[in-house]
């Protein structure tokens, strides 16, 4: 109950309410971004701090490895699961969006912890960038399996009617495909390189700031700590809130398209990030991870991306139904992780580890 009693929280329950009864409280969008800019360039400049003063030991190479190793098991786990429920398409586009991070999930964690004063590595900010591109790489390489295998029967298709390489049709009766101008299978969705997904996750204007602002906290030190104090630290809780606020807002707006979804993935949006907690705590126990770190892995592990997964996949995967993946992130599991899964997720830690 204590953890309900955070500023943090409780601005996002205002904005969640505010939402509900429409009220014309709104976050204009420059000020919005402004504020995500701020969050992710603060989070990058504590890590690197933190990885400057601890260094590059055992400790921080295995919570990176655990990260990455669930970056890529999640998501293929999540696309096994949902390909019983969807479209091959649509069960690409939600496995990455559970199998990619959110940011402010995180960042709210790493509040939640410093609250409860439970020591983590700062370095985490840095398994928080490698968890989120590997789900999307996984997710369109998966697309562009299905638009292969797709094309193979359509082409045979076209054989038997006569339908020419190019796509003109040989047959001109009123039946053939050329006087009904029958449409593709789907939309035809690009085949993207994994080089090209690579290049556009690390050049991508968060991950830039965010690893960027790393290394410049890890090359500054404890001298670059100090001059930044006031802004990465006594402000970094008062702009956490405002950004909560807006998306305790955006939250509401998203509810009546989760009610359009089937009671399976509702399901889904609240036992997956479960059980992908459960796997990260596994994992994390035989790893013998800090206590801190484990919380945070949890976290990571159980949060789904409403930012950077459907910036690409809508790209990437067109013949997927953005509400669908956007609406079970944001509607559902990101507040069940804001209101229950954090501090769920650190006493779990806690008792285990004895701390």
């Amino acid at each position: 109950m204590q953890s309900l009693l955070d500023p943090a929280v409780l601005f996002f329950a205002l904005g969640v309410f505010a939402g509900l009864v429409r009220s014309n409280l709104e976050m204009p969008a420059a000020i919005s971004k402004f504020l995500s800019i701020y969050l992710l360039m603060a989070l990058g400049l504590k890590g690197g701090f933190a990885l400057a003063a601890s260094g590059f030991t055992a400790s921080v190479a295995s919570s990176l490895g655990l990260a990455v190793l669930l970056a890529v098991v999640v998501p293929l786990m999540g696309y096994a699961l949902l390909r019983r429920m969807l479209s091959g398409f649509n069960a690409a586009a939600v496995a990455a969006t559970y199998g990619s991070v959110s940011a402010v999930t995180f960042v709210t964690a790493t509040q939640y912890l410093e609250s409860q004063s439970v020591p983590y590595g700062g370095y985490m900010a840095a398994a928080m960038a490698l968890m989120e591109s590997p789900a999307i790489i996984i997710a369109v390489m998966l697309a562009n399996a299905l638009r292969q295998r797709q094309a193979v029967p359509a082409s045979h298709a076209a054989q038997m009617v006569g339908v020419s390489p190019s796509g003109a049709a040989t047959l001109a009766g009123p039946g053939s495909l050329g006087a009904s101008g029958s449409a593709p299978m789907g939309k035809a969705g690009p085949h993207l390189s994994v080089g090209k997904i690579l290049h556009e996750s690390f050049t991508d204007g968060t991950q830039l700031l965010l690893l960027g602002a790393m290394v410049i906290g890890l090359v500054t030190g404890d001298a670059g700590k100090a001059a930044m104090q006031p802004f990465s630290g006594d402000l970094f809780k008062g702009m956490l809130c405002l950004f909560l606020l807006d998306m305790g807002l955006s939250t509401a707006r998203n509810l009546p398209a989760v009610r359009k979804q089937s009671p399976w993935l509702l399901a889904y949006a609240v036992l997956g990030p479960l059980v992908h907690a459960g796997l990260a705590l596994a994992l994390a126990w035989l790893a013998q991870v800090p206590a801190g770190d484990a919380a945070l892995l949890m976290v990571l592990a159980a949060s789904a991306s409403y930012i950077a997964v459907p910036a690409v996949v809508r790209y990437a995967i067109p013949e997927a139904d953005p509400s669908l993946y956007v609406s079970l992130s944001l509607g559902v599991t990101f507040p069940l992780n804001i209101l229950v899964g954090i501090p769920l997720y650190t006493q779990v830690v806690l008792r285990l580890w004895g701390s």
